[in-house]
């Protein structure tokens, strides 16, 4: 990025792992009032039922939360976890949860892969790296993605279980400016990161995050 570049960038106010949490309760706060049977249905565009994808949503938090947490985090890939899945099609991931449970404990899963998330973001120092397909990130960067995570397939899921769903906008536009830093608001920060994960129409340009610290 030249200087210029650099100059004309608009300061930006950092994602937390509280916004992490916070997002994260919004969304369980909206599942709750949910119908039981609806958690079989279709989450939005998404070829999983509303049940795996809260399933996969757990796991990303999960596997961020690895990336990050040992002494020395992986640089080059992912660390080695057995992934399964329990249907042809389905989520294909280290973590499940027990049907039989009901929804109850696969949102307690939930909240307890986010929390795990969150702790190790919060206390792992500002210059440490983990490794994501999509650049070396630092813990701002793994709250960020799983913000978005939370964000765009609690959009998914509210569709398919048939609930109101509206994030905060100021922490879209926070998680928008982090993850990509060139995707403008339009004044709709929410419909814009809807748009860039390809949940909203859009040119068709293949979307990516940006992982890395920007400065």
């Amino acid at each position: 990025m030249s200087e210029t570049q650099s100059s004309a960038r608009t300061p930006r106010t950092p994602v937390t792992a509280d916004d992490l949490e916070e997002v994260v309760r919004l969304a369980v706060a909206a599942f709750r009032g949910a119908p039981e049977d609806r958690w079989g249905k279709p989450a939005g565009s998404l070829e999983w039922d509303c049940w795996e994808t809260v399933e996969h949503l757990a796991d990303d938090m999960f596997c961020y939360a690895l990336q990050l947490a040992p002494p020395a985090p992986p640089q080059t890939g992912y660390l080695p976890t057995v992934l399964s899945e329990l249907r042809p099609g389905g989520p294909k991931e280290t973590i499940h949860v027990e049907r039989g449970d009901g929804p109850d404990g696969l949102i307690q899963v939930l909240e307890g892969c986010t929390g795990l998330l969150a702790a190790v973001v919060r206390t792992k120092p500002p210059r440490t790296r983990g490794y994501h397909t999509f650049g070396l990130a630092d813990p701002e960067g793994f709250a960020a993605m799983g913000i978005v995570e939370a964000l765009v397939h609690a959009h998914d899921i509210a569709q398919g279980l048939g609930v109101a769903w509206e994030p905060p906008a100021d922490l879209c536009g926070r998680t928008l400016a982090r993850l990509f830093p060139d995707v403008p608001a339009d004044g709709d920060p929410y419909r814009a990161l809807l748009r860039a994960t390809g949940r909203l129409e859009s040119d068709g340009a293949p979307w990516r995050w940006h992982s890395a610290p920007l400065d």
